[in-house]
Parts: C-alpha cells; sequence; structure tokens
C-alpha cells in the first residue's frame, strides 16, 4: 500500500486554500489542502503497525508549534506548482528530519520546503497568468500546529487518514 505523512492546516486555511485549489489543482478531490511531511512510500500492513509506533514516538517527543504562512510562492521554472509558502520554523523542520531518519529514512527527490499546494499540473501560459494574480494576494496566516497524519491511498487514489498523531505527551 501507499502512505505519507501529512499536516492539515485549520479549516480557514484550507477554505482559503480550496478557493484556488477547485481551478488550479488537479489533485484537489483526492485529498484536502496540505502540507507535506513524508513523500509517498511502500509499506505492508505488517511494516505499518512498526512504522505507526515510530510516528507515536515521535510525536511524542514533539511539541506543538506554530504555522506561519506567508505568500504564494511557486516552483517555476523547475514545474509550475503554486503553493502557499509556510515558514521553515526550526521545529517544522526538526519534525521533518525526525521523519526521514533511521527505519524511516528514504530517498527524496526534492528539498524540504514547507508548503500547501493550491495549483498544479498547468501549462506554461496558465502558470504565469495565475502565478502573476495569486503573488499579490494577502494571504498571511498564523496558527498552532499540533498533530499529523498517517494517510494511505485508496484504490480510486483518494488519500484517507490511517492514523493520526498528537504532538506532545498529551
Amino acid at each position: 500500500m501507499k502512505f505519507g505523512v501529512v499536516l492539515f492546516p485549520s479549516k480557514k486555511l484550507q477554505d482559503v486554500a480550496n478557493s484556488y485549489r477547485k481551478r488550479y489543482d488537479s489533485h484537489y478531490s483526492l485529498i484536502p489542502p496540505h502540507l507535506t511531511l513524508k513523500e509517498v512510500f511502500e509499506a505492508t500492513e505488517d511494516q505499518i503497525d512498526e512504522i505507526a509506533a515510530n510516528l507515536r514516538k515521535i510525536a511524542e517527543e514533539t511539541n506543538p508549534f506554530s504555522l506561519n504562512v506567508t505568500k504564494v510562492s511557486s516552483f517555476s521554472p523547475a514545474n509550475n506548482v503554486i503553493y502557499l509558502k509556510v515558514e521553515q520554523k526550526p521545529e517544522l523542520t526538526s519534525l521533518y528530519n525526525k521523519l526521514h531518519e533511521g527505519d524511516l529514512e528514504q530517498p527524496t527527490e526534492y528539498s524540504f520546503i514547507p508548503h500547501i499546494t493550491i495549483g498544479q499540473r498547468l501549462s506554461d501560459d496558465e502558470h504565469l497568468d495565475v502565478y502573476s494574480q495569486l503573488k499579490l494576494v494577502d494571504v498571511a496566516h498564523e496558527e498552532t500546529v499540533d498533530r499529523f497524519h498517517l494517510m494511505y491511498q485508496l484504490e480510486n487514489e483518494t488519500w484517507t487518514v490511517f492514523e493520526t498523531f498528537r504532538l506532545g505527551k498529551g
């Protein structure tokens, strides 16, 4: 099965992201707005129990932290993805690193740039047009993150929560 680890922002921030994703994100119907902490990986049912135990331990060792969205940005020219830029705070980077150490280590295609995708798979012209409009929008937002989620992919390619992990010793 395919798994991944994500943070879901508050409903308020999801509503902002979805107002753009409906039009510009081909994955809109597959998963809610999210910040990817661990890219897609394959695991068996036996392996996922062990992985979930590791994630529980990481969650206990990680305190809730502040998530700051600063602006709309883009990965162009590498690819035509438009996203809400999330400030790279030490707590977020530390959580990401813990999710990629030891038994959880996996090769990653890109460096960790925290973001919430709001547009992807756009043509060059469409990307330029949409991004030139959206980069002017004030999307500044701050909230506290107190959990992350282990997701798995269903046969219809949608993603659903396998387990939720609360941060800290709550």
